[in-house]
């Protein structure tokens, strides 16, 4: 008996360690830099037991020394301590039904190398072909000793692929074949590496959380307009994901049916917010006969000019939008909606503030709005969010969220999530250094 109790308390303490070095890379991810004193408060540990906790992700090469910070008071001058870029890497790809993305992606949430095909996705063997040049491509970037350092590939696609073809006026093309091919089994028997996959709009909102506005704020809805729109919920700066990962699937949102020519028959008196809300419709509206073959830039370039059919889809999409984002007030009553999309940064900007009229002209009477921001990727988002799937899964104390539940990662997952939302209390104690990237 007090042989087990022994073994019991040496593997908890070893658990415990490994998780207090993951509420470390956790903290330093979102703020940016702490030194030692603030990562000891926030993981509530001695300077003796954080210093051995960051030497030991010194030498793993997971952080590094970045400078001393002078603040001016009696004393030496802090070391200030950052995420290691090279500590780790991963490869995230953005499957949607117009587009394909890989991206290279290091530890500190830079994107190393990207390959982009704006294409009506082929069948899943063409697809996987595609994908797995594209990989072979991009890790040319690394050298011998930092591929060892690879932790994954991550993925994020639509769920249902070969649904809703009607709502968004798609050709059925190759999407049924999607129904049943196993895409993480054929990624993960071709490289090698384990493959994280997750719905396109969470993978988009993790993105965010991880080195955008989430960085700062800890509850929101996030929206993307894409091919289709997706979303994302953040709460206490964790990920929803519901019981099927389709958490703040917005898309599904019925509304009433659109009033422009160009969009299909609605089956129903009420439509999917999807059929009116997606770049997809505006494609369909600006060229109803070519819109499958149509690029980003062409869309742009419509915006760029404001002709009179982009204006007209423009109203649309608001209009349906604010109705949809009125039902998810009354539900959740979140402080604050993000939005992004594939466009670029002006076109996201004019969607914002007509939007934010929208909206508030359907207040209802003693209700606020929510404040709506744009995101900070673009169309990069999805490409972030799912290379940041293998590391979170690697390096978080909180993985199991954004791995379908799964208990048998590294420590942190599993029964640790009962901590009572402790990793995200504690990333907020190093939230006031940091500052969201704008970039676009």
């Amino acid at each position: 008996m007090d042989g087990t109790r022994k073994s019991g308390r040496g593997s908890n303490s070893a658990q415990l360690r490994r998780y207090n070095e993951r509420i470390v890379l956790q903290i330093l991810r979102r703020a940016g830099e702490a030194s030692k004193a603030e990562l000891a408060r926030a993981v509530q540990l001695t300077n003796a037991a954080i210093g051995a906790i960051i030497q030991d992700l010194i030498e793993e090469g997971l952080i590094v020394e970045a400078g001393k910070r002078h603040d001016g008071s009696r004393g030496q001058p802090a070391t200030i301590l950052r995420l290691a870029a090279s500590g780790a890497f991963s490869f995230g790809v953005r499957l949607d039904r117009t587009n394909m993305e890989t991206v290279l992606m290091d530890f500190s949430g830079r994107i190393i190398d990207r390959r982009l095909h704006d294409l009506i996705l082929p069948a899943p063997a063409q697809a996987l072909e595609i994908l797995l040049e594209d990989i072979d491509s991009l890790i040319g970037n690394l050298s011998e000793k930092d591929r060892l350092r690879i932790t994954g590939i991550g993925l994020a696609q639509p769920f249902n692929l070969g649904a809703w073809l009607h709502e968004l006026g798609l050709p059925e093309a190759d999407f049924r074949k999607w129904e049943d091919f196993d895409l993480v089994g054929a990624l993960e028997e071709a490289t090698g590496f384990a493959v994280f996959r997750e719905n396109d709009g969470t993978a988009a909102a993790v993105a965010e959380l991880f080195y955008g506005l989430g960085r700062q704020k800890d509850d929101f809805l996030y929206l993307f307009l894409g091919p289709a729109i997706g979303g994302g919920l953040i709460l206490k700066g964790d990920v929803v994901r519901g019981k099927t990962g389709n958490a703040a699937d917005v898309a599904m949102i019925p509304v009433p049916p659109s009033n422009l020519p160009s969009a299909p028959p609605s089956r129903h008196e009420w439509d999917l917010l999807l059929s009116r809300a997606s770049l997809v419709s505006l494609a369909r509206h600006l060229d109803p006969d070519n819109f499958p073959n149509m690029s980003r830039k062409d869309l742009h370039e419509a915006f760029a000019r404001s002709e009179a059919r982009f204006e007209e889809w423009m109203e649309d999409c608001v209009g349906a939008l604010a109705l949809a984002m009125r039902s998810a007030f009354s539900l959740l009553d979140m402080p604050l909606v993000v939005i992004d999309g594939d466009l670029e940064a002006p076109f996201r900007e004019r969607f914002r503030q007509a939007l934010t009229v929208a909206v508030e002209a359907n207040a209802p009477e003693m209700r606020k709005s929510p404040d709506i921001h744009v995101g900070s990727f673009g169309h990069d988002a999805g490409a972030i969010g799912a290379a940041s799937l293998p590391q979170f899964f690697n390096f978080s104390p909180r993985a199991a969220i954004l791995t379908g539940g799964k208990d048998t990662g590294p420590a942190g997952a599993g029964n640790t999530e009962d901590r009572a939302g402790f990793p995200a209390r504690a990333a907020r104690l190093g939230s006031h250094l940091a500052t969201p990237d704008r970039s676009d």
